[in-house]
């Protein structure tokens, strides 16, 4: 593993004062590398960006982080973390002054190899008891504060389940803990909307805009327990796994139908070709 500090080798490390370490007061982004190239790299920064401005934090031109995610892709295959935070405390206290200087880690690991068999045979996957809490304001972004994750990933061993469903607190489908979840029902294709929380995905976005081309309609929606219960076909995305379909949830098993495969399908010719956008 490889760890740069705004651009620069980690000589001291970060600050104990940094308000990413004390508060969970930044950002993250996870960048898969293939053959040299970063994918999506544009929507990644440009996600990056618009939740540093919800946030107020003050990150700047994207153009210098841009060339450092592109020299590090330039060896190979490789999976990219980048972490914005607000940068040193001025003060102490939860409150900011508005001078700080946000603070820019990259962390270069090798590439996990592709799961191929959980996108041919699908994964086992069940609901998790943990309820997310809703905060509009902090709804689509994939900020530090991950512990409802770490407590919701926590209840099944991942050899039991690859992953857990989440509910939020009023009932609503959220997401898995590490992914964007999609559901067919009655030939219809639902993904939860995202207004309340949750992480607006990367790879939910390329879905959504490569399904429109493909003629596959997806509706952003409120979805429930009952939608879940009654999924015909069921998938989950993220940057790094691609698309992997549901098999089985909670022991019930999903067949993996025709709609997730011209999905994944599409998918497949695109992530290849590594592109930007």
């Amino acid at each position: 593993m490889n760890v740069t500090l705004n651009g620069q080798g980690l000589v001291e490390g970060v600050s104990p004062y940094d308000r990413g370490l004390h508060y969970g007061d930044g950002l993250f982004e996870t960048i898969v590398c293939v053959n040299g190239r970063a994918r999506f790299l544009s929507l990644h920064l440009e996600r990056l960006s618009l939740g540093c401005e919800r946030l107020r934090i003050a990150l700047g031109d994207v153009e210098p982080l841009r060339q450092e995610i592109e020299a590090a892709a330039a060896g190979g295959d490789v999976l990219i973390k980048v972490i914005v935070t607000r940068g040193d405390a001025i003060a102490r206290g939860y409150g900011w002054s508005g001078s700080e200087v946000a603070t820019r880690l990259m962390f270069r690991y090798p590439l996990p190899p592709e799961n191929v068999a959980a996108g041919r045979e699908g994964v086992r996957a069940a609901v998790a008891k943990l309820r997310y809490g809703e905060n509009p304001q902090l709804a689509g972004l994939k900020h530090l504060n991950r512990l409802e994750q770490v407590l919701a990933r926590s209840e099944v061993p991942v050899e039991d389940a690859a992953e857990l469903l989440v509910f939020s607190s009023s009932g609503n489908l959220v997401s898995g803990t590490m992914s964007n979840v999609f559901l067919v029902r009655q030939g219809r294709v639902m993904t939860p909307e995202l207004d309340r929380c949750g992480v607006a995905g990367i790879m939910r976005r390329v879905i959504l805009r490569e399904a429109a081309a493909e003629g596959v309609s997806v509706e952003e929606r409120a979805l429930t327990e009952a939608d879940l219960a009654g999924a015909d076909e069921l998938f989950v995305c993220n940057a790094r796994i691609g698309l992997w379909p549901v098999s089985t949830l909670d022991g019930r098993e999903i067949g993996i139908g025709p709609v997730t495969r011209r999905v994944q399908t599409r998918l497949a010719t695109l992530l290849g070709s590594a592109p930007d956008a």
